[in-house]
């Protein structure tokens, strides 16, 4: 009888040492698994309209995208006859009220300089037949000049740049007019008078082929 209990207890210590402890092996159990905590909101601050921060003395540049964006607004102003179209393209109301040193430079901004860019795109909508399509516009960057603070009742000064032209295709053949004059905001060139300086409803020199530039000196 003893010889079979010393049996049983070697058989019985073989069985638990194959098993293994219960520290040495992982659970069966199920684990909880572990939540992470939620995220943050995270808030984009929308950036801030151009107009509303300072002039810088950069240079424009008419071969950006940017600037090709805006030439693209403007002709589709010239094609659809609305102002709105072309607001783009157009100086923007923010910067003009930092620019001018008058009474009221945001209404002189609505009632002079936009009424005005709403009768020269009119005007130049008549002239464009459809179909025509946009191909470049040339800016003679080499007439371009700092009007500085206190010309043209200005509190801020910004580079300006005469007679550009937009360049057309209309029925096959290559035409023009111009833009009397385009200003800069922090290295931008905008449209500021479309069809002249100082006078409204008309288009600035329309001609047969691309035309050709020349200097002003113009506010």
């Amino acid at each position: 009888m003893a010889g079979r209990r010393r049996i049983a207890l070697v058989l019985f210590a073989l069985v638990a040492g194959c098993g293994g402890s219960a520290s040495t092996h992982p659970s069966t159990r199920p684990s909880t698994p572990v939540e992470a905590p939620p995220l943050a909101p995270v808030h984009h601050r929308p950036p801030r309209p151009p107009g509303t921060l300072p002039q810088t003395h950069a240079f424009p540049s008419s071969t950006t995208a940017g600037f090709h964006t805006e030439m693209a607004a403007l002709w589709r102003g010239v094609v659809t006859g609305h102002v709105r179209d072309a607001m783009p393209a157009f100086f923007p109301e923010a910067a003009y009220a930092q620019v001018k040193a008058i009474a009221s430079p945001r209404k002189d901004w609505t009632d002079r300089l936009v009424h005005g860019y709403a009768l020269d795109l009119a005007a130049a909508h008549a002239l464009v037949r459809p179909g025509a399509q946009l191909v470049r516009v040339d800016v003679p960057s080499h007439y371009g000049h700092w009007v500085p603070p206190g010309a043209c009742y200005n509190g801020v000064g910004y580079f300006e740049v005469p007679n550009a032209r937009v360049v057309y295709r209309q029925a096959g053949e290559l035409r023009s007019f111009g833009i009397a004059s385009m200003i800069s905001w922090r290295g931008v060139w905008y449209v500021v008078h479309l069809g002249a300086v100082g006078q409204s409803g008309v288009v600035d020199e329309p001609e047969a082929g691309a035309g050709a530039s020349a200097p002003s000196s113009t506010c």
